[in-house]
């Protein structure tokens, strides 16, 4: 069981910095300065360090870092995101659309009656001496 050291998979954290302790004596300014990790020099997940609770962030450190963090929540919120929007609204309209079809056929009918019913009495009113088939039986 003493062989090779194992390499841990690429999304299990790593430490790759070993921050000495403070002695109990010294305080946050006497402490080394903590340099963070920027986007330009982290390209790996696994590159990057856990901050411990004691350290100390300037605002414009804990400002960055903050941005950081919503840039990579964001990146992962906008992969589903697209499609669940998607899928929401094209639910919302096939649900409108089922709602609305019966009435559509309703008017959809009453438009095509008159217009058949006006175009009819057009063709009458234009022939007068012309029946129609289904009318009168004539004997020519």
């Amino acid at each position: 069981m003493t062989g090779a050291p194992r390499t841990p998979p690429r999304f299990v954290p790593t430490l790759t910095t070993v921050l000495e302790p403070a002695a109990p004596e010294a305080t946050a300014a006497e402490a080394p300065p903590v340099s963070f990790a920027t986007e330009a020099t982290v390209t790996e997940p696994s590159q990057a360090v856990a901050l411990s609770p004691e350290a100390q962030l300037s605002e414009a450190e804990a400002f960055r870092l903050e941005e950081q963090l919503l840039h990579r929540v964001l990146q992962r919120v906008d992969l589903s995101l697209e499609e669940r929007v998607s899928d929401a609204v094209s639910a919302a309209v096939q649900q409108h659309l089922d709602t609305m079809i019966p009435g559509l056929r309703r008017e959809i009918e009453a438009v095509l009656r008159a217009l058949v019913s006006e175009a009819l009495a057009r063709e009458l009113s234009d022939n007068p001496g012309s029946t129609p088939a289904f009318g009168r039986e004539t004997l020519g």
